[in-house]
């Protein structure tokens, strides 16, 4: 007797890996910090250029500027005056009127600190989720220390720079250094609590290589993906 043709499904094939291979270890996460004008976003770029996958607090209030109820809330706060043409958030406007003024800038750090941890902490884990991830993670957190997010991090790195330095770089932007530096910790303090600093008063060159040391110490035998 002639045995019928089978009329199973084929098997299904998964993404599993095979049986003894492990998932990709989960790259480490990195808090980078420092005092205004000791070149954080420099150090960022420096560890971009490595593979790294960056994130900057900076761009995060960036597009937070530009959410509704951000933007509705400071409108509230400080008047139509801080509203660009666009709609979103002046801040060349914004930053000295809240420095100014009494209690405008508790104002926005309770307005902005629980987004900007909600968008990082949401960037990390799609990070980690890559498959293959980044092979190291760097977040730059101007007052990491201040609001207490050490123990988010792997390890927390600290780029400073002698006062002259930081003075003369905030002066070029524009900004004002004393009101600013206030709300930090002092440089000896940030960098007693990090796990390693960096002076930047250097070259860029030199500052590329100290972030390709610490790049190298966190990903010695891990496979490098895309950052």
């Amino acid at each position: 007797m002639r045995t019928p043709p089978s009329t199973s499904s084929p098997p299904k094939t998964t993404s599993q890996a095979p049986r003894g291979e492990q998932a990709p270890r989960p790259p480490v996460c990195l808090g980078l910090t420092g005092g205004i004008g000791s070149g954080k976003s420099a150090a960022l770029h420096a560890f971009a250029r490595r593979g790294a996958a960056v994130l900057s607090a900076d761009d995060i209030v960036h597009r937070l500027y530009r959410d509704a109820d951000v933007i509705a809330a400071v409108r509230g706060r400080f008047g139509d005056q801080v509203i660009a043409h666009d709609g979103s958030v002046d801040r060349a406007v914004l930053g000295p009127l809240a420095f100014a003024q009494d209690g405008g800038i508790p104002f926005l750090e309770h307005l902005l600190h629980p987004r900007i941890g909600h968008a990082r902490e949401a960037w990390v884990a799609e990070q980690r989720a890559l498959r293959p991830p980044p092979p190291l993670l760097v977040c730059e957190v101007p007052l990491l220390f201040e609001t207490g997010l050490t123990d988010q991090f792997d390890a927390v790195f600290v780029v400073t720079a002698s006062e002259a330095v930081r003075r003369r770089r905030v002066a070029a932007r524009g900004q004002e250094f004393a009101e600013r530096s206030t709300l930090q910790w002092d440089e000896a303090r940030k960098v007693a609590a990090a796990e390693g600093s960096y002076v930047n008063d250097a070259s860029p060159e030199a500052l590329d290589e100290w972030a390709g040391t610490i790049f190298t110490r966190f990903t010695s035998g891990v496979p490098h993906g895309t950052a």
